[in-house]
């Protein structure tokens, strides 16, 4: 095999979040803390020692109920490995806000530290744009930081197109703006898949 490309074996599915992913769910989010990571997408910050409640939010979130000023409805998914593991999560915003087109955009994403590098989150992208036009969206928005170069493959690789990039003085770095057509052929991610990928990390 040659340097820098992975193949990757897995049964991956996303999935409406459910009360037996739990303890997979919390060890995900404290990873991310013990590694001392941002939480994205925003909802890996929401308390989840209650997991009924924990749900019962998100469902309230992505049915636009009870939600802070300024925020859209949203949809939460799970990657899941193996039918045991959550790797991967991903939040849908159903509309865009001016904010949210400025920095944040429809969709946000995060994989398992300990399993980044094996094409989750292209895989874990590319499944939550087919949710995206199973709402009746015709694009997405994606933002991330210039100098996040696996976001950046990971966008380019489900068909972004750079819209535009500004320095934010409150992330003190570079973003990028893009968009993602979803005309075109959807991908069946409502079941399991499984997936033979070669991955470039080049």
């Amino acid at each position: 095999m040659a340097e820098g490309e992975i193949w990757v074996t897995h049964q991956l599915q996303l999935e409406t979040p459910r009360l037996d992913r739990g303890d997979s769910y919390r060890a995900l989010v404290r990873e991310f803390a013990e590694r001392g990571e941002p939480l994205v997408p925003f909802v890996l910050a929401f308390p989840n020692e209650d997991f009924d409640a924990f749900l019962s939010q998100l469902s309230a979130c992505s049915k636009g109920e009870n939600l802070p000023a300024g925020f859209v409805p949203h949809s939460t998914f799970f990657l899941v490995r193996n039918d045991t593991e959550v790797v991967g999560i991903s939040n849908l915003r159903h509309q865009l806000t001016e904010k949210l087109r400025h920095e944040g955009g429809n969709i946000g994403y995060g994989v398992r530290p300990s399993a980044r590098g094996s094409g989750f989150a292209t895989f874990l992208l590319r499944c939550t744009l087919d949710r995206a036009r199973e709402i009746g969206l015709s694009e997405a928005l994606l933002t991330c930081g210039k100098n996040n170069i696996a976001s950046v493959r990971t966008i380019l690789r489900n068909g972004g197109e750079l819209l535009s990039e500004e320095y934010l003085e409150s992330r003190g770095e570079v973003v990028q703006r893009y968009r993602i057509s979803l005309d075109g052929t959807e991908m069946r991610s409502n079941s399991p898949l499984l997936t033979d990928a070669l991955t470039s990390l080049r």
